[in-house]
């Protein structure tokens, strides 16, 4: 009887409307006894009365899942049996959506009890509203796994815009994304958008692949041009579709994994991986996980909403109708308020004018029934669209053509050339024809057009037929913005954007089909909007959160489609055109492109520059139109009347058959794609160093120099050939060809060889070997030449060498630079990175990465007898060795230059064109650089580096950069030598992620536009597509060739050439006088520590002004000011500074402004740099910059620090500290609300008025009145809170406004929050000095002061620190000695850039103290805190197992939500 129900209960669970007998068979089963049987007939006669009673005995659960996309509601009964499911899209309207959803569950059971908990990105609001609890969605999710499937090890889980991966060990560690959703649901989306089918089409199309190519997940927008460039060169769609898998599976592994690995059985869960099979193939095949390892749960794609239903949360009392009555009140109230901005238009009016004006500028038609006699076709095939127009020899259009290529460019062309055979009438035909494009050099090949030309110059030349006088070009495509100034009838400048589209028209596009709006109406809906929002400048899918977060407080489409219009303008003024000055753009701005259509966006451009611009009709075909007219010009220069454009009968009878097979011809081995035409003649595409670029040079061009060439053949292949059989037996010394090897390999080759040992290099980089360790990189958002570098120690691992040597260097050689010598902070601490993280890797092969002072030849010798103790040398041989390597080091670096000095003559002498390959010398590595100097060959340039060209220039006295970093010093001299030599230009490299370049590419390109050379920035990272650098490479040809030829042309007007002088910055010098007359701004870095200092700065008889917090209006000020690649600390202080400086309330000629530098190798030093950029462009040069620094930079004679200012600057960072650890302390146990705060007020007034009056005895007796006012609070310390960490970048963690208030959000979740003082960084920076005397390169005399220093600051430390050691409440002091030796196990504390090796020891002591949990906040791209923050992790997880560290990034495009949800689920580990 038993077996029976229990089968009868298998069926019903499948039909929820069966729901009455479900409860019917678990009674039975329940009791399973005769005496229910023996009822039976009573209680299906009563069945309504049966019901009732189980309900009162029983509570149902109910789990609600808010994603970016989707919801999902589950409703269960007591024995946890669904009796409702569904995971449906909300297409935005959530709360629309989830109030659907409950009014289906609530059908049978509106008057039952329910216990309900929501979860998921987009209910934390919700949740609050209805006064339900919030659980975070990967605790629900390991609640339910935990549940259902208890031998899981690791969950991985994609969702809409978010990738999870949880490992449960002893207690689960959790990783999420964080502000990047490339690899997620919405990703997928896009890409099968791009293969025009849905996601499921995806995962069919993927079946039948063959072939897997490079696709950059980290971001949809690379992705999506990678896609582009492939469907342009012929891929198959089940190729790409499989492609884009394995880039997601890459994409989860390297930025969510970080070094864990991923193995034991591991659960699939989410929409993605649940209805994907091909993807979760993906995943098993790269973690090579067998069936018996793989769980693929039954609905995992509820099993978030599932764990919510099963949380233990206490929930209020509600039914289920009350619940759904509850949230549909809230539909159509808005949430919480977001930023809005201006209206477009204030009415209809203003917009019927705007209109009325645009629609002057029109090209003149005509009919292409009346053509005669020759007619001119132009072809632009671009990345996603076709545009095509026919123009008469009266230059009007007889036929245009604007649409999608499907991904079929060659298709799609045909098809429009037969149509136009077809319409044309007797008598008149195709004399010449022209493309350009992405699909120029492809379609040129197949179709037999007769010229190519760059799109830049196609465009130009449309432009300057609306515009003759044209100064300025903006063009904004489906996926590339371009835009070129204009001088003399010359292009002066072309910038195009370099590796991110946001902004761009399939932006837009993506964002009207998420919300299932059709584009044209989407465009129109923002123009009368009356509060659009304010969506800043950021990334696309930044953009997206951003949006999502807007409609959950109620924004109307409306007000995000007008919002989205000023975004897009934002994103291409500020960060790809960098735009200060409407005025820079001269009088007649022409706009075009097809994202130029949406009036909402040309209006935008207009508000937002102040400025009325022309926008041709056919602004989306001006690419085809300009190739008309090249076309038509050509064929009269040339007297063509024939074009070599295929007849009908050739396009009829052309078949393309497209195969694949891999190169060969180098390393790189790259797959080419070969289109094979039915007429013997074929097309051939690379994937990586687009050889097929060759292709669009029909002559052979004879070869040209290629410097980089011959660099890596000097600095490598010459020593490796010496590697003498003679080592045979002895030991082998594995050297990784990585970052500063390309620059050290001689010295070290030669170093190991003199001594006896076979040195062993690492091959070049290969994506593969990339992939291959992939997996132990610790932050995603570290540059793509320092990745790389765990693919090459894992070859050495490999290779059975002896041990690997890579040691960490401070200081480059001491050349050009004037102000310092350092390395950038990943080249100097890599290594540790590498030793902290890949030691699973590495097995039983030694790791050697010491502390080396390579750039000095004197303390050498000392620091590599210590460093080599291992191999017991004798200190005569190292000397004897260091010796020989130095010499060889310097010839080798000679004998580079002196070729280069030899090439530079000739190329001079015979007029080749020649491109300085700027860069760091690893950018020379071809797995980094992508193929790049080969590209330049192939286009007939010859191609030089930096270093070899940076001793002919001269030297720029005044920089307005702190001249800081080694191997930058020399970019800024080759920019100066190519500034004044005609027929060179400055490509510059940049790898995604460069903090420093920020800085460096805006002073070298004043260097270069001081004598109207064009700056060329290309951005590398993983990604190989070299569409848009090719574009950019030609583009920068034909100038330079227009430019050579007018310089050499006998007729051309003689140019009197004034001798130009050479960049200079001149420093403005705040005087003595100046000091009694000028008002000095101080920006705000930590509210309470600088509300204290505000009364010592004005006692100095300086008129001080502290400015106040922050607002979001100062960041955009700074967005617009400073290369968005700066740091946010960066962006907010100069942000800050120059909204007050415009505000108008100074008078600009007697203020001045002060700004902190630290002098290390971190960019805080150089936020001088940005500040003097920011006045200059905003016209405010004559503002004199103060700095206030501890290593006498910066000199100005009417400013000095004094003793007494010291003295009680220290004494206000020690009140600051004391009071901040007291509030922390106290504040989340207080019995009276608010007594803290108040007496924290009560303290800071005092202090403010007796601080530059109290003596030392004073001061002492302060310190322990506040510790003990602070001691006898009332508290209730009946239950310990957990206590959680806050460590990071110095200004992300002090400052509320940089950082989201996350004390109080800690607080507000139940935590403690325990940190570390101001002053502990003044000491760190003290003892940095001391270590470097003592093993690197410092002074003996420079140690000594670094002592007295900390000593010093810890006896003004000292009433401190003994007061907390006799209270009852507070953690003690610990000295900085201390804090280093706990470091110092882990980390090397020549770590000394940014927070360094401080922000290790300081995680650390916060553990010892009792901190389970630790956040570490970062600004989005610290360069230090990739190795001392993120790269610690795995370290210090090892070393302490119960203690969970989340990293945080910040910056002005990262939402709150985000932060908050990382948060949260760090914080919910508090209570486990």
């Amino acid at each position: 009887m038993y077996r029976i129900f229990k089968k009868l209960d298998v069926f019903v669970k499948a039909y929820p409307y069966l729901s009455l007998i479900r409860y019917l068979v678990h009674y039975i089963l329940d009791s399973c006894s005769m005496y229910y049987f023996h009822n039976m007939s009573m209680i299906l006669c009563g069945h309504t009365v049966l019901k009732r009673e189980v309900f009162m005995q029983h509570m149902l659960r109910m789990g609600i899942d808010v994603g970016s996309t989707t919801v999902k509601v589950v409703l269960l009964d007591e024995h946890d049996n669904y009796l409702y499911k569904k995971y449906i899209r909300h297409y935005a309207n959530i709360l629309d959506t989830v109030y659907t959803l409950l009014q289906e569950a609530q059908v049978g059971y509106e008057n039952d009890q329910v216990h309900v908990c929501i979860t998921g990105s987009g209910g934390m609001a919700m949740a609050e509203k209805v006064r339900i609890p919030f659980v975070q969605e990967v605790i629900a999710e390991t609640r339910a796994v935990k549940a259902l499937y208890p031998e899981t090890d690791v969950i991985i889980e994609l969702g809409g815009e978010d990738a999870k991966v949880t490992y449960l060990g002893q207690t689960a560690e959790h990783r999420m994304n964080g502000s990047c959703a490339g690899g997620t649901g919405a990703f997928i989306d896009q890409m099968a958008t791009l293969l025009q089918t849905d996601a499921s089409g995806l995962n069919q199309l993927a079946m039948n692949a063959d072939t897997i190519y490079p696709i950059a997940a980290r971001c949809g927008v690379f992705a999506k041009t990678d896609v582009q460039a492939l469907l342009n060169q012929g891929a198959s769609h089940e190729n790409i579709a499989k492609s884009v898998f394995q880039a997601i599976v890459n994409q989860t592994i390297a930025g969510l994994a970080c070094g864990h690995k991923i193995e034991g059985n591991v659960a699939f869960l989410g929409g993605p991986l649940t209805f994907l099979s091909e993807l979760r193939q993906c995943f098993c095949d790269t973690l090579e996980l067998d069936e018996a390892h793989r769980i693929i749960p039954e609905n995992g794609e509820l099993f978030i909403a599932l764990g919510a239903a099963l949380m233990k949360e206490d929930c209020r009392e509600i039914t289920v109708g009350q619940l759904t009555k509850e949230i549909g009140a809230l539909i159509g109230i808005p949430m919480e308020a977001t930023d809005r901005v201006e209206p477009l238009f204030k009415n209809e009016q203003e917009l019927e004018e705007f209109r009325a004006r645009h629609a002057k500028a029109v090209t003149p038609k005509a009919n292409i029934e009346d053509a005669q006699g020759p007619c001119y076709l132009g072809i632009d095939a671009g990345s996603t669209t076709l545009k095509v127009v026919l123009i008469n020899s009266n230059k009007e259009i007889i036929f245009s053509h604007y649409g999608p290529n499907h991904g079929k460019p060659l298709e799609k062309s045909r098809e429009m050339i037969e149509k136009i055979y077809e319409l044309l009438p007797k008598g008149a035909y195709i004399a010449h024809s022209g493309v350009t494009g992405y699909g120029e050099a492809f379609l040129k090949r197949a179709l037999g057009i007769d010229i190519g030309e760059v799109e830049t110059m196609a465009h130009y030349r449309a432009a300057r037929y609306f515009c003759p006088d044209v100064s300025f070009i903006l063009d904004i495509g489906g996926q590339d913005m371009k835009c070129c100034k204009v001088r003399d009838g010359y292009i002066e400048d072309i910038v195009l954007n370099e590796a991110c589209s946001s902004g761009c028209g399939s932006f837009i596009d993506t964002f009207a089909s998420g919300l299932r709006i059709p584009i044209d109406q989407f465009a129109k809906e923002g123009l009368l909007a009356s509060l659009p929002i304010d969506l800043g400048s950021r990334c696309t899918v930044f953009m997206n959160s951003k949006v999502k977060q807007a409609q959950k407080e109620g924004a109307t489409v409306q007000d995000i489609a007008a919002g989205l219009a000023y975004s897009v303008i934002k994103n291409a003024l500020y960060k790809v055109l960098k735009v200060k000055d409407p005025k820079e753009l001269g009088d007649h701005i022409v706009v075009q492109g097809g994202t130029f259509y949406n009036e909402s966006v040309l209006r935008a451009f207009e508000k937002l520059m102040g400025v009325e611009v022309i926008r041709p009709d056919v602004s989306g075909l001006m690419g085809a139109y300009g190739m008309a007219l090249l076309a038509a010009e050509t064929a009269e220069e040339l007297q063509k009347e024939k074009s070599t454009l295929l007849d009908s009968d050739g396009l009829n009878s052309l078949q393309v058959s497209t195969t694949m097979r891999n190169c060969g011809l180098c390393s790189n081995n790259c797959m080419l794609t070969i289109n094979a035409f039915s007429d013997g003649r074929t097309y051939v595409t690379g994937n990586r160093c687009d050889r097929g670029a060759g292709g669009m040079i029909q002559e052979e061009r004879k070869a040209v120099p290629n410097l980089v060439d011959v660099k890596l053949r000097r600095y490598f292949d010459y020593y490796l050939k010496k590697n003498i059989p003679e080592f045979e037996g002895k030991m082998r010394v594995g050297i990784p060809r990585v970052l500063n090897m390309y620059e050290d390999f001689p010295f070290w080759f030669t170093f190991f060889n003199t001594l006896g040992y076979e040195v062993i290099l690492s091959d070049y980089t290969t994506k593969e070997q990339y992939n291959k360790a992939i997996d132990t990189i610790p932050s995603d958002t570290a540059c793509y030449p320092a990745k790389a570098v765990h693919g090459h120690i894992r070859d050495l691992a490999n290779a059975q060498v002896d041990f690997v040597w890579y040691p960490c260097i401070q200081h480059g050689p001491k050349e050009f630079s004037r102000d310092n010598n350092y390395h950038c902070p990943m080249v100097i601490s890599y290594p540790e990175l590498i030793k902290n993280n890949m030691q699973e890797v590495l097995g039983d092969t030694p790791f050697h990465a010491p502390f080396l002072p390579l750039a000095d030849k004197k303390s050498l010798v000392p620091a590599l007898v210590k460093a080599l103790d291992f191999l017991n040398l004798k200190k005569k041989d190292i000397a004897n060795a260091v010796e020989k390597a130095w010499e060889e080091q310097e010839n080798c670096k000679a004998s580079y230059r002196e070729t280069t000095k030899k090439t530079v003559s000739r190329l001079v002498a015979e007029q080749i064109p020649t491109i300085v390959l700027a860069g760091r010398p690893y950018h020379l590595d071809s797995g980094i650089n992508h193929g790049i100097p080969e590209l330049i060959t192939s286009l007939g340039m010859a191609v030089l580096t930096e270093d070899g060209v940076a001793p002919l220039g001269n030297e720029i006295k005044h920089l307005r950069v702190v001249d800081q970093w080694s191997y930058h010093s020399r970019l800024y001299r080759a920019a100066e030598f190519v500034s004044r030599t005609e027929g060179f230009q400055i490509v510059e490299l940049n790898s995604f992620g460069c903090g420093l370049d920020s800085i460096v590419a805006d002073q070298v390109k004043d260097i270069l536009s001081a004598n109207h050379k064009i700056h060329t920035l290309l951005k590398i990272d993983e990604g190989t597509n070299l569409g848009a650098v090719t574009i950019r490479l030609r583009s920068l040809q034909s100038v330079m060739e227009r430019s050579l030829r007018r310089h050499h042309n006998p007729e051309a007007p003689e140019v009197v050439e004034e001798q130009l002088p050479t960049y200079d910055y001149n420093r403005v010098v705040f005087t003595e006088e100046m000091r009694k007359t000028y008002k000095i701004l101080v920006p705000q870095m930590s509210p309470l520590h600088f509300s204290l200092l505000d009364p010592v700065l004005k006692n100095e008889g300086y008129n001080f002004e502290m400015l106040p917090a922050p607002t979001r209006d100062d960041i955009e000020v700074g967005l617009k000011y400073i290369n968005n690649d700066a740091c946010y600390p960066a962006i907010i202080v100069v942000g800050q500074l120059m909204s007050a400086l415009l505000s108008g309330k100074y008078d600009i000629d007697k203020t001045a402004v002060i700004i902190s530098q630290t002098g290390g190798g971190c960019r805080a030093t150089n936020y001088i740099g940005y500040l003097r950029k920011a006045l200059i462009d905003a016209g405010m040069k004559q503002v004199p910059i103060l700095s206030l620094n501890a290593s006498d930079m910066e000199r100005q004679p009417g400013f000095k620090l004094t003793k007494g200012f010291l003295h009680r600057m220290i004494q206000a960072v020690v009140y600051g500290d004391a009071l901040m650890q007291c509030v922390l302390a106290t504040r989340p146990y207080e019995t009276n609300p608010g007594s803290t705060d108040a007496l924290c007020d009560y303290w800071i007034k005092k202090l403010r008025e007796n601080i530059t009056s109290a003596s030392l005895r004073q001061y002492n007796k302060y310190i322990k009145e506040i510790i003990h006012d602070f001691d006898n609070l009332p508290v209730n310390k009946d239950v310990q809170k957990p206590r959680v960490g806050v460590v990071g970048e110095i200004y992300v963690k002090f400052h509320p406004s940089a950082n989201n208030h996350i004390n109080e959000l800690i607080e507000k979740e139940g935590g403690e929050v325990v940190t570390s003082g101001l002053l502990d960084f003044f000491l760190y920076c003290a003892m940095d000095s001391t270590y470097r005397a003592k093993h690197l390169d410092g002074t003996w005399l420079s140690g000594f002061f670094g002592t007295l220093a900390r000593e010093a600051l810890e006896l003004y430390r000292l009433p401190y620190a003994k007061a907390v050691a006799a209270s009852k409440n507070f953690d003690p002091l610990q000295r900085m000695t201390e804090v280093a030796k706990e470091a110092a196990q882990f980390i090397g504390l020549g770590n000394q850039c940014g927070e360094g090796w401080f922000l290790t020891g300081d995680m650390i002591d916060l553990i010892e103290k009792g901190a389970k949990q630790i956040v570490c906040l970062q600004p989005f791209g610290c360069l230090p805190n990739h190795v001392t923050g993120k790269g610690m992790v795995k370290t210090l997880s090892a070393a302490y197992p119960d203690v969970r560290i989340a990293a945080i990034d910040y910056d002005p495009g990262s939402s709150a939500v985000n932060q908050a949800n990382r948060l949260k689920l760090l914080l919910s580990t508090m209570f486990e």
